[in-house]
This record gives structure tokens, sequence and C-alpha cells, in this order.
């Protein structure tokens, strides 16, 4: 695992496959997805490397409910008694009540969705805080949840317009730049929530997979939701 800073108060952590985010106010530390099942110890030095203390990881919040997103944050919460919070309708597979949705694979897409198989399964996880559409979440002067369906049912982007930051989780991915993800459940609902994001006019874009957009970020998730999303 890698972990880079992006801002001040941003630092993103890399893993082979997928990312996670770690944001820093005065009071605590927000986790943004867990990253792969076993990577609590990486995650904690990596936290330790930039200065900081996984002891101050006060919510870790869950964009939704895939093995790359929730993987080490069972365990991370258990040692720095961490909230976990997610949206209400991925909960139940959080928690392991429930399976996995599998997407509506493009022919394209089915090589690199049985690379990303190789990611260890995530153990079932408590869920403490159910999330909807709206809701704040106690960080970031105001960070609030966007619902996000099409990518699991349950998938979320965090907002936090004080600082112009947007969490898309796999909605929206970032290769080359900014494009719709991949492996939907449902790909028009996918469609329709990127035009929401884009609509946010973000000035930093945080996904799931891929580098972060630094630089004229609103334009260019505006232009990928035109191409990619009939925005």
């Amino acid at each position: 695992m890698e972990i880079i800073e992006l801002t001040p108060r941003l630092h993103m952590l890399r893993f082979p496959i997928g990312q996670a985010y770690l944001w820093r106010d005065e009071e605590g530390l927000t986790l943004i997805d867990a990253g792969w099942a076993g990577a609590a110890p990486e995650i904690e030095a990596g936290i330790r490397g930039v200065g900081l203390r996984p002891e101050d990881v006060r919510r870790i919040v869950l964009t939704h409910c895939h093995r790359d997103h929730v993987g080490a944050a069972g365990e991370l919460a258990a040692r720095h008694g961490s909230e976990i919070l997610a949206h209400r309708l991925d909960a139940p597979v959080i928690r392991g009540e429930a399976e996995t949705p599998e997407p509506v694979l493009l022919a394209w897409e089915r090589p690199l969705y049985e690379h990303g198989l190789t990611v260890p399964p995530a153990p079932a996880t408590r869920v403490d805080r159910e999330l909807s559409d709206g809701d704040e979440l106690g960080f970031g002067d105001g960070a609030r949840v966007i619902h996000t369906p099409g990518h699991t049912d349950g998938s979320i982007a965090v907002h936090l317009p004080s600082h112009g930051v947007l969490f898309t989780g796999d909605t929206v991915a970032s290769v080359q730049g900014a494009m719709l993800g991949v492996f939907h459940v449902d790909r028009e609902q996918a469609k329709a929530s990127m035009r929401r994001l884009a609509g946010l006019a973000p000035s930093v874009v945080c996904c799931g997979h891929g580098d972060p957009l630094m630089d004229e970020a609103a334009l260019a998730l505006k232009e990928a939701a035109v191409r990619d999303a009939g925005a």
C-alpha cells in the first residue's frame, strides 16, 4: 500500500486494486473506504507514516459493499473504536446478511472483473450507522451523503462542499481522465448518478479507481458525464 498527500487535509491510500482516502479534521480522522481484508496493519503504518494516529480514526465511511472497499473496516474499527457508516441498501451485504449483487457486465469488462476477484473477500462487517441521501456525516465542515445507485443499489458519494471535495466511490473512475465506472448492477442508474455528481462542480474528485482529479476537476467530470452518461 502507498499513501499519498493530495492536500494538507487529504491523503490517498493506494492498494494494488482500488484505493481509500483519509480526511483530517482537528477533532479526528475519517477514512473513506477501507481497502483490502488484512490490510489494517498497512493502513495503520501508513497513517503513522504521515504523522497521524490510527487511534484518531473516528469513522469509516463505506461508499459501497464491494470487497476492495470494505476489506479492513471491521478490523480497524475493532482496534480503534471507529464508527462504520454505509448506505442502508448496502448495509445487509456488508454485514454478510445478503449476497453481493452481481453486475451486468459489458464484454470488455469481463476480464477486468475476473481480475478484481483476486482481491480477498471481505469478512462480514458491522455497520453502526445506516445512511440515506442528504445525511450529514459529522466531518469536513459539513460532509454530506449523495446516494448514487447504479454501481450497487446502496452506492454513495461523499461531498464536502466547504472544501470542494467529492469522493465518488466507483460511480466514476479516473483512467486517463474521468469516466463512468465499471461493473454496475444498473448502468442507466449509474449514468444518472454520474450526471448528478457532475452537477456538484467539485474542485477535487477522488474516485475509487484511478488518479484523483485535481486540475479543472469540475470541467473534466462534466465532460465525462456528457460523453459517458449523456448529460
